[in-house]
């Protein structure tokens, strides 16, 4: 299955489905040491998101979650991309000044946890193989 939503961000990478439908704020609750969601009463609470396709609708919280996303590449235990229904300014940020691909205006309910994704940051096309 294809979905067309906007680029925000260039890249084209593959990987496995992390869904949540739950906003992710980063700040606090996402450990960049190790890629782990520590988010009690989320949906991804305990969850790993490194090297995962990270798919949620949209972010929440403090603009220093845009840092964490950074800090997350940097240490090489962020996702491979993100998908969001609305990436929002923390999230946006984010991904540019980690050079993450992203995309978003996609129907993030199409989509489950184990799909095998292709992100095309380039396009903002979404191609979904269900497991």
């Amino acid at each position: 299955m294809k979905l067309k939503g906007r680029a925000i961000m260039e890249g084209i990478v593959e990987g496995e489905a992390l869904v949540s439908e739950m906003p992710i704020g980063f700040y606090g609750k996402v450990d960049t040491e190790t890629g782990i969601i520590h988010d009690e009463g989320h949906d991804l609470d305990e969850e790993c998101l490194t090297e995962k396709i990270l798919i949620f609708p949209k972010g929440k919280g403090s603009t220093v979650g845009s840092f964490v996303i950074y800090g997350l590449e940097k240490k090489k235990t962020g996702p491979k991309a993100i998908i969001n229904a609305e990436t929002e300014p923390i999230v946006a940020t984010g991904v540019i000044i980690a050079d993450l691909p992203c995309v978003d205006r996609i129907d993030i309910s199409k989509i489950k946890t184990g799909d095998w994704i292709k992100v095309n940051g380039e396009t903002g096309e979404v191609e979904v193989n269900e497991q």
